[in-house]
């Protein structure tokens, strides 16, 4: 990055009405025309990467059509995942503040999923979603001749904290087994020709959810595993072909339980993957740069700053996403500054707080703000 701030997002996009339909019948169970899901999911991909490549995002992705949510899906992949009833953990911000909480319940603001449980040995069982979702992003990416692409993945804590064990001895065991599973993808994902993005919440909202009744320095052992766990199943991954989204949940909240970036920047800028894709828009989080420039980090790790609350529909201003932009600038250097958002814009089908229009018009806002940023820097 050489010559001017490049653009990406975190990865998912809002699914056209249609498509969530039909994926939200097939997730449940019911009777979906299966032929017809793939050809909407096709359509909808090359769509979205279309009207990415339109807005000027310079690495884009295929908006998580296919899946679910962003960990959820993998039950429609691997062994050993069953829907069942498991007590779920929730947001130490909102146990706090139980009135809102019940508020954003009755107003639809909270999510809900099918809850997968493993109650049988993981293994990767079915790559055929996999190869295709790889295969109609090559042809939406050839098609429109952007510069570069990613996909999604998740990190085995994140598939732990959304899916409870009933079946491994032990949580070390469990997460040994998710991360020997998603290897698959890690490796296919890179060896398609695109960049792997790591979804990577419980090193930041897994505080005050999963970890919430420990203390932090108990939570930072823990997430001291993670990593480690995390960067076995990546072992033949390049680091530069690899993303980490940290994130501290991508709902409209009080967030004040959300741990301090300065107190997991290092483990995260030990983890392998060489970009780091971190909050930095939303107002818990917009003071995080000086966190980050206080920690020790990699001469080549590469920031990429969320400029753009993924929350609210605001649309923010470019010289305010300029701004954002140059406070990273400062940290590390032009050439290892990206712009993206701060989390997707579809975290699960049909769930979100951006209206899908005001989603594109952010990420215009957030082009344009690159702009001026690179007028400013080169």
């Amino acid at each position: 990055m050489t010559d001017r701030i490049r653009t990406t997002h975190v990865g998912s996009l809002p699914r056209p009405p249609d498509l969530l339909a039909l994926m939200n019948a097939h997730d449940r169970g019911e009777p979906a025309d299966a032929a017809e899901l793939a050809r909407l999911v096709e359509r909808s991909v090359h769509d979205q990467v279309r009207r990415q490549a339109d807005t000027g995002i310079d690495v884009v992705s295929d908006g998580e059509m296919s899946k679910i949510g962003y960990a959820t899906y993998l039950r429609h992949r691997m062994s050993g995942f069953e829907i069942g009833d498991a007590p779920r953990a929730t947001p130490a911000d909102l146990d706090a503040y139980p009135e809102y909480k019940e508020q954003l319940h009755r107003s639809g603001a909270t999510v809900s999923y099918l809850r997968p449980i493993c109650r049988a040995p993981i293994a990767y069982t079915d790559r055929g979603p996999l190869d295709t979702d790889l295969a109609t992003l090559r042809a939406a990416v050839d098609a429109t001749g952007v510069a570069g692409a990613f996909m999604n993945a998740p990190s085995p804590g994140i598939v732990a904290l959304f899916q409870p064990n009933e079946y491994y001895r032990d949580e070390d065991a469990y997460l040994d087994a998710i991360a020997a599973a998603l290897k698959t993808e890690y490796d296919a994902i890179v060896a398609a020709g695109f960049d792997l993005q790591i979804d990577a919440p419980d090193l930041g909202m897994g505080r005050h959810n999963k970890y919430k009744d420990l203390t932090d320095a108990q939570f930072l052992a823990r997430a001291e595993v993670l990593v480690e766990v995390l960067d076995h199943a990546l072992r033949d991954v390049p680091a530069e072909r690899a993303r980490i989204h940290l994130c501290w949940g991508n709902y409209e909240g009080p967030h004040t339980f959300d741990i301090a970036v300065e107190k997991v920047a290092d483990l995260v800028l030990r983890a392998k993957p060489a970009t780091v894709v971190c909050e930095a828009a939303n107002p818990r989080h917009g003071h995080d740069w000086a966190g980050w420039a206080a920690a020790k980090i990699p001469d080549d790790t590469v920031f990429c700053p969320g400029v753009i609350d993924t929350t609210t529909n605001f649309v923010e201003h470019p010289g305010l996403v300029a701004e954002r932009i140059l406070r990273y600038t400062d940290i590390v250097g032009r050439e290892r500054v990206m712009a993206g958002t701060d989390c997707g814009f579809g975290t699960f089908a049909g769930w979100g707080g951006v209206h899908p229009e005001l989603a594109w018009e952010k990420l215009r806002s957030l082009v344009a703000g690159a702009e001026i940023a690179s007028e400013k820097l080169w």
